[in-house]
C-alpha cells in the first residue's frame, strides 16, 4: 500500500459506524448493504460489533462512505448519523491488519 503521492496523502484507515434511524431497533440489513458497497468499491473491510474499519484509497474511501448512505436512504431511512474514526500516514505504508499484529506481538501471554 502506498502512503503517499507527491507528499499528498492518499490511503486512509476508517472505523465506520452508519446508524440509520427511523427504521427500528434492528440495523443489521442496513449494514449488509453498506458491507456490499465497500465490496463493490474493492476495498479492503473488517466488520466488528460496532462498525466496520475500512482501508484505501482516500477518495475512494469517502466516496464509499456517500454511497452507503445513498443505499440506506433509498432503502427507506429517512435519516442516518454517520461516526467516523480516520488515520492517515504518510511516514510509511501500514494495512489494518499490520497495525493489529503489531499489538499482538506486544502482549504478554
Amino acid at each position: 500500500m502506498e502512503s503517499r503521492r507527491g507528499g499528498r496523502i492518499v490511503n486512509v484507515i476508517v472505523d465506520l459506524c452508519v446508524v440509520p434511524m427511523g427504521v427500528g431497533t434492528s440495523v443489521s440489513k442496513y449494514v449488509a448493504a453498506c458491507t456490499d458497497v465497500l465490496a463493490r468499491a474493492g476495498l479492503s473491510h473488517s466488520l466488528h460489533a460496532y462498525g466496520t474499519n475500512v482501508e484505501g484509497d482516500w477518495d475512494d474511501v469517502m466516496g464509499a462512505i456517500k454511497q452507503c448512505h445513498e443505499v440506506v436512504h433509498a432503502m427507506g431511512a429517512p435519516r442516518i448519523t454517520t461516526t467516523i474514526k480516520l488515520g492517515t500516514r504518510v511516514d510509511r505504508a501500514q494495512t489494518m491488519q499490520e497495525k493489529v499484529q503489531s499489538v499482538v506481538d506486544k502482549r504478554s501471554n
